[in-house]
């Protein structure tokens, strides 16, 4: 099976991981710029990172103790994706509807 075809079969798949998979990374893109630009710095990439991550943020804010640093709640979202994502994967594959390597015919 190439690429192609793994995709259009497991779309329901792979669009959500892909999608998750990006949040996690700019998050992690986030935590770093943080590290070195100020919370309400104009430059355009820190903007850019802050737009796309934010509603994942105000989702694990609501649930984390607000005594936490923001930087906490930035590290604690990319946790939750990650596990949103293995969950997804394991769900997947319980259900039999997940992609497998060697998917050939037995």
């Amino acid at each position: 099976m190439d690429i192609a075809s793994s995709f259009a079969t497991y779309w329901y798949f792979h669009l959500p991981n892909f999608i998750l998979a990006a949040l996690m990374y700019t998050l992690l893109g986030r935590v770093l710029l943080g590290l070195m630009v100020d919370a309400d710095s104009p430059n355009y990439i820190w903007r850019f990172f802050c737009r796309v991550t934010d509603p994942v943020v105000a989702v694990v804010a609501a649930v984390t103790p607000k005594a936490a640093p923001p930087v906490l709640i930035w590290l604690f979202s990319f946790v939750w994706l990650f596990w949103l994502r293995v969950a997804l994967h394991y769900t997947l594959l319980v259900l039999n509807l997940a992609p497998r390597i060697g998917g050939g015919a037995s």
